[in-house]
């Protein structure tokens, strides 16, 4: 089957040729992992020439690249609307889905690949893989009703775990976090140990016990001359983060923190990123805050490596908890009641009031649709209005729609994640929506700087920090993933 299967129409022979210089140019630049302008030019291409199935796949695929499932999943449909036998376009559409947490729909265009290519070896165990994801969700699902009736946290057994003599590692001090044991676990971290599983399990434990007793919007007061620090996306890069507290100094009440969501996932060293956040949490419980990001969910930690890395390092039981864990984390932080910080973004329908995200019955999976859903996932966009998402989950907002939700709320701005930046950060809707990012040269492959924000309770003026990513242990990120995801990544 040709890549260029085409349907030429009315597009002139000129059109045609130029489309295809466009389409070579894009490729080199996917090739160098500079997916924005490949999809730009990819873009040029099919304006000059709409019928070639191939333009809209290579398109998705940079889309996929860049986290925009929603685009991608239109594109690859797309191929498959001008070329039913362009096979390309099912694997591009099954990836969409796959990404969207749609597996049956994802399995049905395995199987699409499969009785086309009934010789390919990878068709075949991406049907088998995603076959198997299907029937261990059914079969969660039949038994969630029971589950649902006990907490892992209730199973858990510390007086069964003994501490074996030859552990050198942090303890904790009567079963409590304290500044030298974050100290010591920062450095035992470093050097690529392993926290004891008693006192990972522990944390665990007490954090929940913390978070549950939160609401959904956290009030935070920053008093006029302290400084508070607001990190984006960190996803398991455990060594930029050690960067950021290099940089900024470790968390303390004269030094308190923000961390915007999505800890874990890609990176690899996920598990180091999250005792390190919930170990400061409990040592400075009302001066180091955790928002909800939309990697915080069972079906993306799957994905995404998360829960692999989880059960390689621990077990299955402790995968289980942290989902428990993640289910209480708050979702959105109002500071000096001036700034709302959350981890996507803004609403699909005008006059959400704060006392409505303070309200939100969080302790579940992210819904697919609602206020909930719309904090975790929601990116601005340039134009006035509302979009349907790029990801296909959530809703792009336009900058009259940040600034009436400000208005109704007496906010000056927001502060959101969840998208890379080239510089780590970005200032949008006339100075009124603050994206900031914090995982630098994204998957080792991204390039982008990594920066936070801090501001002084008095003017709560956001002044940035940019830093590029250090080196790391020679572990690659995804390295836990899904084997599904290795045709995406």
């Amino acid at each position: 089957m040709s890549d260029n299967s085409e349907n030429t129409g009315a597009v002139s022979a000129e059109n045609a040729k130029e489309a295809e210089i466009f389409k070579e140019k894009a490729n080199e630049y996917f090739k160098n992992q500079n997916y924005e302008k490949a999809i730009e030019l990819y873009t040029k291409a099919i304006e000059l020439n709409p019928h070639v199935a191939s333009y809209y796949g290579n398109r998705s695929f940079a889309y996929l690249k860049t986290e925009c499932f929603g685009y991608a999943l239109n594109d690859a449909s797309k191929t498959i609307e001008l070329d039913r036998n362009y096979v390309k376009g099912y694997y591009r559409r099954a990836a969409s889905y796959m990404s969207l947490s749609k597996f049956k729909l994802a399995l049905k265009d395995f199987e699409t690949v499969t009785k086309a290519r009934p010789n390919d070896n990878d068709a075949k165990i991406k049907y088998t893989e995603c076959n198997k994801i299907v029937k261990k969700l059914a079969f969660e699902k039949a038994i969630s009703v029971e589950e649902n009736k006990k907490n892992i946290a209730d199973t858990i057994n510390l007086d069964a775990m003994a501490i074996e003599d030859d552990y050198t590692g942090p303890k904790l001090e009567d079963g409590k976090v304290t500044l030298q044991f974050m100290k010591d676990l920062l450095k035992w971290y470093k050097d690529e140990n392993k926290l004891h599983r008693k006192y990972a399990y522990q944390i665990l434990l007490d954090v929940k016990s913390w978070f549950m007793a939160q609401p959904s919007l956290i009030d935070v007061p920053i008093p006029d001359d302290n400084k508070f620090t607001i990190c984006g996306d960190i996803h398991g890069q455990f060594y930029d983060l050690l960067n950021i507290f290099e940089l900024n100094g470790l968390p303390s009440e004269t030094n308190p923190y923000l961390f915007n969501g999505d800890f874990v996932d890609r990176g690899s060293f996920s598990v180091e990123c999250i005792f390190t956040l919930f170990g400061f949490k409990l040592l400075f419980p009302n001066h180091f805050f955790m928002s909800r990001g939309n990697h915080e969910s069972a079906v993306m930690n799957h994905m995404y490596g998360f829960d692999g890395e989880v059960k390689a390092k621990y077990t299955a039981q402790m995968a289980q908890l942290f989902t428990e864990v993640y289910n209480w984390l708050p979702l959105a932080h109002c500071l000096n009641s001036r700034v709302l910080v959350m981890h996507g973004g803004l609403f699909s329908r005008d006059g959400v009031t704060l006392n409505e995200i303070r309200e939100i019955d969080r302790n579940r999976q992210p819904p697919d649709e609602g206020i909930m859903c719309e904090l975790l996932w929601s990116d601005p966009q340039p134009q006035m209005g509302r979009a349907p998402s790029k990801r296909g989950v959530g809703v792009q907002f336009g900058p009259d729609v940040t600034h009436n939700f400000l208005k109704v709320n007496g906010l000056d701005y927001i502060v959101r994640s969840h998208e890379v930046k080239n510089d780590g950060y970005e200032v949008s809707h006339d100075g009124k929506c603050i994206t900031v990012f914090s995982a630098p040269n994204y998957c080792d492959t991204m390039g982008n700087r990594g920066a936070f924000i801090t501001l002084k309770g008095k003017d709560m003026k956001p002044n940035f920090t940019t830093y590029a990513a250090v080196p790391h242990p020679n572990v690659r990120p995804m390295q836990y993933a899904t084997s599904l995801l290795k045709f995406m990544i």
